[in-house]
């Protein structure tokens, strides 16, 4: 399979802030590829870099064949973004909002209404292609945003937060959408997002904390890695069935929100010998397999959901026409 994204040594430095440490990854062509990661984690800032948005401060980044540095047009031409916020006109209609669109790429005159409607129909808004767009649901808007950033035909799409802020009915919805464009165009999508569920729809995904990609692989391997099964317990005495556990049974031990977290082989004979064996009463009691949260726990010491940011802040800003 043939690379579209090489990313070597990537670095952005705000005065004293290093936001992204030089990461190095490449994006096979047609895959989906993720970034997992928390607010501030240096996602959307790599992304800004990829797609021409700020300039690193060294390292180099090729898409499609074309330097994100000297060949800024030639890189433009060939990616689409969807953004963390709407950057739609709303006081236009949907036609409208397109239009502009082509004229901002120079789709050529005679392929714009046919790639209107193109778009229109993958994202199932043909019938509102004459409705202003601010009397659009929040699921609508993205969707109609999708719709926009496939207007040039790009040979990757970036989706940073695609779903963020949307209900779980409107972001399944709009996956949908996404699995479909996939399917149909070959297009290669490179998504940042903190949801699990969305990462596991990934080929592969890239772990990101602190401006660094620390683990890349596909969610099933990811996972794998650590380890067995989980145990999730919450005790009358945390403190004491801890250091009980971490005793008796040589295994590492964290806590969180009250509840005690560690993983074991065979879990359902294992829960059987606690129950018998511990001697703090044990109030709940959880099994299951691991999830890239826990991968992310297991890598980093703490939950993907424990979002700080720091700095500054980690969005993606463009005006219009880039």
């Amino acid at each position: 399979m043939t690379s579209i994204v090489e990313v070597n040594s990537l670095k952005k430095r705000y005065k004293d802030l290093e936001a992204v440490k030089g990461v190095q990854f490449s994006v096979q062509k047609g895959e989906i590829f993720g970034f997992l990661g928390p607010n501030g984690a240096g996602k959307s800032t790599t992304i800004n870099m990829l797609s021409t948005i700020n300039k690193p401060t060294s390292g180099t980044a090729v898409i499609n064949g074309f330097d994100v540095v000297t060949e800024k047009n030639k890189v433009r031409e060939s990616i689409g973004l969807i953004f963390q916020e709407s950057t739609l006109d709303e006081k236009l209609t949907v036609n409208e909002n397109l239009m502009l669109h082509c004229r901002f790429y120079k789709v050529p005159k005679e392929k714009r209404e046919d790639r209107i409607k193109e778009v229109l129909e993958i994202v199932d808004l043909s019938d509102k292609r004459k409705q202003i767009v601010e009397t659009f649901s929040g699921g609508m808007k993205r969707r109609l945003e999708i719709a926009r950033g496939l207007l040039h035909y790009p040979r990757v799409l970036f989706l940073d937060e695609p779903t963020v802020g949307l209900d779980p009915q409107t972001r399944n919805h709009i996956w949908e959408y996404i699995l479909q464009l996939k399917e149909k165009a070959g297009i290669t999508i490179f998504l940042t997002t903190h949801y699990m569920d969305e990462a596991e729809i990934c080929d592969r995904v890239a772990v990101m904390d602190n401006g660094e990609v620390i683990a890349l692989d596909t969610p099933d391997a990811l996972k794998t890695d650590v380890g067995g099964d989980i145990v999730e317990i919450r005790t009358a005495d945390n403190e004491k069935a801890k250091a009980e556990v971490e005793a008796n049974y040589a295994v590492d031990v964290k806590e969180a929100d009250d509840i005690l977290t560690f993983q074991v082989n065979q879990g359902n004979a294992f829960l059987v010998q606690l129950v018998k064996e511990l001697s703090v009463e044990i109030v709940t009691v959880n099994l299951r397999r691991p999830t890239l949260n826990d991968v992310f726990l297991h890598l980093t010491g703490r939950e993907i959901r424990e979002e700080a940011t720091s700095g500054k802040p980690d969005k993606m800003k463009m005006g219009r026409g880039h």
